[in-house]
């Protein structure tokens, strides 16, 4: 009769030990993946903002060159253009990470090309039948992702209707952004509005395609992107975002991002073995011993009743002390992931200012300088973090958001320039542009000894904070790059103002501009530094003449003197 009664409560406490275990696990699992989906997603779109920056860079070029004063020689025919801009081509390709920069006449044959020394070369080749040609000389710009005809390597070319109804073409390839991939967790790719696999961190899965297209739509496709055909989705969709990969262990993960303009998803895929397993069987065992051992208690107590009081009571507290050790279990697993997971952000934090810094034709010359004291922060608010400063590193994150916001209102307002917008501007004060300025370059300036004088808190100027802001950074970093390496490197910056306008100079005493450089300092591509583009003092002059100023290089005794002259706001 006893062992029976103990064998029915072996039963039932084994029986609601299974349930209880499988109930925790349904609802920690739930749980967990909706927490793992959400910082999955995250990161999917962290990487597709990643990728978006890199193509928007390349996208810039074939814009920057369509009035090119050596492309209208070329085009027009001019004895010698053609070797002139075959150069300016190799040297932005080199400088840019291209693998071909190339111009294409309107009737489809190839002028110049970034690669007109090589055997291969695409000088003379006809390029008319290609979709992003086509589609350059009807609207002005094309776009089309697509195997190389000659190196059979793919790549995203961009063209762009220039000077002559001629074509400027770019192509991006996408190994550096897919080897940083590999290197990250997870298996990230690209799907385009087909659904067909274009960039990877898994070569073995590019041209797949995820999903089941129409005769025609598949055969469109093919002949865009110029392959054969189309390999099997690589992985098995298993219901809601979890799906299996052939010969890979355990389920995984996939989250895909909106897609972009282009119809582009990036899409990540993460193993749950790592992190929703782990918390499910933590969940099972803990809940299962729970009621295992809520139930021996029961049992204890209605064997023994009240006769063994004390004895009930040593039981209660050791099941007690077991509850304690396995909570404290779960609470040491739980603040084990939270730090994992702090760290995991941090690198995806690291790799995102890291890729925003990347030098870029255009873009990167008005926005170097914020990436520069974003990493700055990030890197002081590492060693705070450490030292456990938790209001100095929320102070730097705010700064850090305001630079991002900044770059943002950067990047929009470098757009609008390029399409020779309205010169509207209104009253800023100058103040504020120069602190905005020197703050961005606080790090590099401290380096030299520069003097600024105080500026009126009233003293209003008419133009845009932060193209204003623009124009100065980039006086200011011309000078720091011309004090490289001298020992008594001195800036000061001075500003005058009058009743109608206000002055403001920039003076190092650097080598100075030789006459040669200083007669083409203002045009495009024209610098006298190897690793410049020649930009920025391009686009700087055109921002001050933009709201009715002048900017112009003075002669000096003593390196170089840039002079910025600004209406006055009354």
């Amino acid at each position: 009769m006893i062992r029976s009664r103990q064998l029915s409560w072996l039963i039932a406490a084994l029986a609601a030990a299974l349930l209880a275990g499988l109930a925790a696990g349904i609802v920690v699992r739930e749980a967990a993946t909706q927490r793992f989906a959400a910082q999955a997603l995250a990161d999917a779109r962290l990487r597709q903002a990643l990728l978006g920056n890199e193509v928007a860079r390349f996208r810039l070029l074939p814009l920057a060159l369509a009035d090119d004063s050596d492309l209208v020689a070329l085009v027009s025919g001019r004895p010698g253009a053609r070797k002139v801009m075959n150069a300016k081509l190799e040297r932005l390709s080199s400088a840019l990470g291209s693998p071909i920069i190339y111009v294409v006449r309107a009737d489809g044959l190839t002028l110049a090309a970034s690669n007109w020394h090589d055997p291969r070369s695409f000088l003379g080749k006809y390029y008319g039948f290609r979709p992003y040609f086509q589609a350059a000389a009807r609207r002005g710009a094309g776009e089309q992702f697509a195997l190389g005809t000659v190196s059979r390597r793919p790549g995203l070319f961009f063209a762009r209707r220039a000077f002559g109804n001629s074509v400027v073409v770019m192509k991006m390839e996408f190994g550096s952004l897919e080897a940083q991939w590999r290197a990250a967790r997870g298996i990230t790719f690209v799907t385009d509005r087909d659904g067909v696999i274009l960039v990877t961190s898994r070569p073995g899965w590019r041209y797949a395609a995820t999903r089941a297209m129409t005769p025609q739509q598949a055969r469109s496709a093919r002949e865009m992107i110029g392959v054969g055909g189309f390999g099997a989705a690589p992985f098995t969709r298993l219901g809601g975002p979890r799906i299996a990969i052939a010969g890979e262990r355990g389920d995984y993960l996939l989250v895909t991002s909106a897609p972009d303009a282009s119809g582009w998803r990036v899409n990540l895929a993460l193993p749950l073995r790592g992190s929703v397993d782990a918390a499910e069987r933590t969940a099972q065992v803990v809940a299962a011993l729970t009621m295992l051992a809520l139930f021996a208690s029961a049992a204890f107590l209605a064997e023994r009743g009240r006769r063994r009081r004390e004895h009930t009571a040593q039981l209660a507290a050791a099941v007690a002390e077991r509850t304690a050790d396995l909570r404290r279990e779960i609470e040491d697993r739980t603040a084990a992931e939270d730090h994992a997971a702090q760290l995991r952000e941090g690198l995806r934090q690291a790799n995102r200012l890291a890729t925003l810094g990347q030098v870029t034709a255009s873009v990167a010359h008005e926005t170097a300088q914020p990436v520069a004291a974003i990493r700055n922060y990030a890197a002081t608010s590492r060693q705070l973090l450490d030292m456990g400063a938790q209001d100095m590193v929320r102070d730097n994150l705010f700064a850090i958001d305001r630079l991002a916001e900044r770059i943002g209102t950067v990047t929009a307002e470098l757009r609008g320039f390029a399409r020779k917008g309205s010169r509207a501007g209104g009253p800023v004060p100058l103040a504020e542009v120069v602190e905005g300025a020197c703050l961005l370059l606080k790090e590099r300036l401290s380096r030299v000894a520069f003097t600024r004088p105080p500026v009126p808190a009233d003293l209003m100027v008419l133009g845009g904070h932060v193209r204003l802001e623009q124009v100065l950074v980039n006086l200011l970093q011309n000078a720091l790059e011309a004090l490289e390496g001298q020992q008594d490197a001195r800036i000061d910056l001075s500003v005058e103002a009058d009743p109608q306008s206000v002055t403001i100079a920039v003076q190092d005493n650097g080598p100075g501009v030789s006459p040669e450089v200083a007669d083409r300092l203002f045009t495009p591509f024209a610098t006298s530094r190897p690793s410049g583009l020649g930009l920025g003092l391009v686009i700087s002059k055109d921002i001050v003449e933009d709201f009715g100023g002048t900017l112009r290089l003075v002669p000096s005794d003593r390196g170089a003197q840039f002079v910025v002259v600004l209406r006055r706001a009354s």
